[in-house]
């Protein structure tokens, strides 16, 4: 029975392509999310998941294991929650049981060792994922709307109307990829994590950034630059 890391590194990305190959500073993004699994001694084991060859050398010349993922899962529209499903039974099939799942996406680069530990101490028994979240930087309560087919727009959420000041809001969070911990048997039953008991990290800003295109992996640089 193991804790075991998994990184999940599709070959196809629209919004940056070969985003998961792309050097910052100086290694792929892919080797920022191996080599901080590796940083962590509760950490047993690394995965990486790809249908994409290039990734899977990555990977191998980290010394880490690779799954092959099948392209129907490896797709823009493919729901990840059935990658994960198909990386826990490829390695249980390994007889290399998997006790504690941790997932280290590619696109956060900029976190900690230490975030992703305070995911695995956070998990208990009680709970079924641990994910992380970073403060909002606008309030769907007055700064988020929708617009309909006629151009209409309304507040994202009617609980507006609730509220006159700001400073009453409740506080809301956006979720990040920083990290996200669960228990293999969960994942395998459901089609959603948020149909169990999830909890959460509070994850600084600056190590949250979640790299989706290119104005976000420019963020990415400036930030690592800074020494933020």
């Amino acid at each position: 029975m193991s804790t075991i890391a998994f990184i999940f590194a599709r070959g196809g990305s629209k919004g940056l392509p070969r985003k998961n190959i792309m050097e910052l500073d100086g290694k792929p993004l892919l080797r920022h999310s191996i080599d901080v699994a590796k940083e962590i001694d509760e950490i047993e084991d690394i995965y990486v998941s790809t249908d994409d060859e290039e990734i899977a050398s990555i990977a191998r010349s980290a010394r880490v294991n690779v799954i092959n993922r099948p392209s129907e899962l490896a797709k823009d529209d493919s729901p990840e929650i059935y990658s994960w499903k198909h990386a826990i039974q490829s390695v249980n099939s390994r007889e290399n049981i998997c006790s504690k799942f941790v997932s280290i996406p590619t696109t956060a680069p900029l976190r900690k060792a230490s975030d992703i530990k305070a995911c695995m101490d956070l998990f208990d028994e009680s709970t079924d994922v641990v994910i992380t979240a970073t403060e909002s930087a606008r309030s769907p309560y007055f700064n988020m709307i929708t617009i309909d087919d006629n151009d209409d727009a309304k507040l994202f959420t009617s609980e507006s109307d609730t509220f006159s000041r700001r400073q009453d809001v409740p506080k809301t969070f956006d979720v990040t990829t920083v990290c996200y911990v669960s228990r293999p048997e969960f994942i395998l039953s459901c089609t959603n994590i948020f149909e169990g008991k999830v909890k959460a990290v509070k994850i600084p800003k600056e190590r949250s950034i979640d790299i989706d295109d290119k104005l976000d992996f420019l963020v990415a640089e400036m930030v690592l630059k800074s020494g933020l």
